[in-house]
C-alpha cells in the first residue's frame, strides 16, 4: 500500500510540473516574425523543389517554414487546417512529383500517440531570401 501511495504522489507531482509547461500557449505570429526577421517577402510561388529543402518546421496554428539549401526561407500559411499545426507533430507529405505545391496536403502525425492528428491544405509559398551581407 505504501508503494502505491508513493507512486501516486510521484505521478501527481510530475503532472504538476509538466502541466504548466504544456499549458503555456505559443504565439505563432511572434515565432514566425522572429523566423523571418531582417528578410523581405518576395513574390509568392506555387511550388518549391523538394530536393532543395534543407529543413522544415511547424509554427503552431500559423504556418510551415521551409528552409532551402540557398538560405531562402519559404513560408506557407495553409489555406485549410492551420489550426491543426502543432510544433510537436511530424509532417507526412505524399508527393508524386519532385516539387511540393500549393495543391498538396500534409498530414500531421503525433509520434507520442502514434496517430494522425490533422492535415493541412497548402497554399502559396512566400519566399524570404537571405538578406544581403553588408
Amino acid at each position: 500500500m505504501n508503494r502505491i501511495s508513493i507512486s501516486l504522489l510521484g505521478a501527481t507531482l510530475l503532472a504538476g510540473l509538466v502541466a504548466p509547461a504544456a499549458a503555456a500557449p505559443r504565439d505563432g505570429e511572434a515565432e514566425l516574425a522572429k523566423a523571418i526577421a531582417g528578410r523581405t517577402a518576395g513574390k509568392p510561388v506555387d511550388c518549391i523543389s523538394l530536393r532543395n529543402i534543407r529543413s522544415s518546421r511547424i509554427i503552431d496554428r500559423t504556418a510551415i517554414v521551409y528552409e532551402m539549401n540557398n538560405g531562402t526561407i519559404y513560408v506557407n500559411r495553409p489555406k485549410s487546417g492551420a489550426e491543426s499545426l502543432d510544433w510537436t507533430d511530424v509532417m507526412v507529405t505524399d508527393t508524386y512529383t519532385s516539387q511540393l505545391c500549393r495543391i498538396d496536403t500534409v498530414k500531421l502525425y503525433d509520434t507520442g500517440i502514434r496517430m494522425t492528428t490533422g492535415w493541412v491544405g497548402l497554399n502559396e509559398f512566400v519566399p524570404y531570401p537571405r538578406p544581403p551581407r553588408s
